[in-house]
């Protein structure tokens, strides 16, 4: 074989790496490994241009036609829990109540290698049933008798590469990996357990790229010996050229298509990405004042509504990363009534499901969409015909609310800190201020504040935001850092943390994703 592995050796790892299952990856990297790289190469070429609907797939957005059927296991999706595929979130999250799990080896994981192999040891074995779980303090975790969540597991996007594995020399795509791995140890035995290998693609920029997907879905099940359109894939919308192509990804995933996803922080993220050069008119305020109420939000959600249920699709709405506190009640009765509010909305707005960050969420967002789906699963017949979205509609950043203010500075320069330490440790979903952030929430901190510095901003008290002034909040918080943590500072990682911060937040040129230059040093 040309296949490599350089990774050190990890607990059962030898279970998961077996030669036939990298050979298997072997052959995905071969034959899609190039097309890849161009489809990378072509993000570049487009960044920065005109957005629009594209004239020339014009008969696929009028065409008459649908999505393959949906699963048993997946027409009900009214909850859905999102976590890293540690052993105990496994337990957990399988037992939490929600109808599905999205098992994520993306934004709130690592590819720390320890967490690309024991992710794939953990699924492996919740799939078969024999995942137990005992902690530090001696408690133990077990999966509950009868309906479990169904599991739909969340590979790397295509820009991320994968170190430890490569293949004449090169590295493996990081996608490639995750769903390799995963497809070729437990596709047959998901079927067998009547259900099936789903996945949520995370990330993608065009349809070229869902295309891709599409061959790589198809090679995969005639190589592994199960039937045509076994896979199942839910697409996150989170690209803004992505919002223009949301029927186009649809079509081209249409035999292997379950749904879209609207996922608001990489959304945003994707925003100032892609018009980081366009100027002060395409500024957003602070990242809390961005709602999903604000009308450039409020066309991308329906409009996903309604190109998901006039296909036959599934539209899942968005996160509530609220953390419940065990202490501070009225900090839960405001965090609730919050999440409760942002629900309402979304299964008003025809969603057929959403997204909670813990357990203890899945009772409030079961209940409201109860609420309007009663007993069916969900309401894809609601075609949403009166929702009319246009370019302008979808760019109208001038019609967001909200200032750029120093608590909205101080706050990013914080929570994009603390997680890139957390990140550099192996954890990719940290818990700050009862809000679990993970990396798309981190690219946002991060992506604002360059926003902010290379345009000159200027916050409510008149500032302007430059990078002497992000680099004195980043001497504050660093400080009381040190002093809260004491001598155990130093034995964190908040010095490589500042550096990829500042590189991230404060150069000229603008990073495409901060865990990239993070991966470069994680170990």
């Amino acid at each position: 074989m040309a296949i490599t592995v350089t990774g050190p050796a990890i607990e059962r790892g030898e279970e998961i790496l077996t030669p036939e299952a990298l050979a298997f990856v072997e052959l995905l990297q071969q034959r899609f490994g190039t097309r890849r790289d161009e489809l990378l190469a072509r993000r570049t070429e487009r960044r920065g241009t005109p957005l629009d609907f594209l004239p020339e797939t014009k008969d696929v957005r009028e065409g008459d036609w649908q999505v393959a059927p949906t699963p048993a296991d997946l027409l009900d999706r009214r909850v859905e829990i999102t976590g890293p595929a540690d052993r105990k979130m496994t337990i957990n999250a399988l037992n939490s109540g929600a109808r599905v799990w999205l098992a994520d080896l993306e934004d709130a994981s690592t590819p720390h290698w320890r967490n690309v192999v024991s992710s794939q040891v953990n699924l492996y074995d919740a799939i078969r049933r024999q995942i137990d779980f005992t902690s530090e303090e001696g408690k133990s975790y077990a999966l509950a008798e009868g309906r479990l969540a169904t599991i739909v597991m969340r590979p790397r996007g295509w820009h991320f590469d994968e170190k430890h594995i490569e293949v004449d020399g090169r590295p493996v795509v990081g996608a490639l990996v995750d769903f390799g791995l995963y497809f070729f140890h437990n596709a047959a035995r998901l079927l067998e357990n009547g259900s099936g290998p789903y996945f949520y693609l995370a990330k993608m920029e065009s349809h070229l790229e869902a295309r891709l997907w599409n061959d790589v879905f198809t090679f995969a099940e005639e190589q592994v010996g199960v039937p045509h359109g076994s896979v199942r894939a839910t697409v996150l919308i989170e690209t803004i050229p992505a919002a223009f192509e949301m029927e186009e990804i649809l079509y081209e995933l249409r035999e292997h298509a379950s749904g879209l996803n609207a996922g608001r922080w990489d959304y945003l993220f994707s925003l100032i990405k892609w018009f980081r050069d366009a100027g002060a008119g395409y500024v957003l305020p602070d990242r809390a004042a961005v709602t999903m109420n604000a009308p450039m939000m409020r066309a991308y959600a329906q409009l996903l509504v309604r190109t998901c249920h006039r296909r036959g699709a599934m539209a899942i709405g968005g996160m509530a990363a609220f953390i419940p506190s065990r202490r501070d009640e009225e900090v839960n009765a405001r965090a609730f009534a919050k999440v409760r509010e942002d629900k309402e909305r979304e299964a008003g707005d025809g969603f057929d499901g959403s997204w909670v960050a813990h357990p203890d969420l899945v009772p409030v967002c079961r209940e409201v969409f109860d609420g309007v789906l009663g007993d069916r699963p969900n309401q894809v017949e609601r075609q949403r015909e009166d929702v009319v979205a246009t370019a302008a509609d979808l760019l109208d950043i001038a019609s967001v609310p909200g200032a750029v203010t120093r608590e909205g500075l101080r706050g990013n320069v914080e929570v994009a800190l603390l997680y890139l330490e957390a990140w550099l440790g192996g954890l990719g979903a940290v818990a700050i201020h009862h809000l679990m952030e993970d990396a798309a929430t981190a690219e946002i901190s991060r992506s604002q504040i360059w926003q902010w510095v290379h345009n000159g901003s200027v916050l409510e008290d008149g500032t302007t935001v430059t990078a002497d002034l992000v680099r004195a909040v980043l001497d504050a918080e660093v400080a009381a850092l040190r002093e809260g943590l004491g001598a155990a500072y130093d034995g964190r990682r908040f010095d490589d943390a500042r550096r990829i911060f500042e590189q991230v937040a404060l150069a000229d040129d603008f990073a495409d994703f901060l865990t990239l230059p993070a991966y470069e040093v994680a170990e």
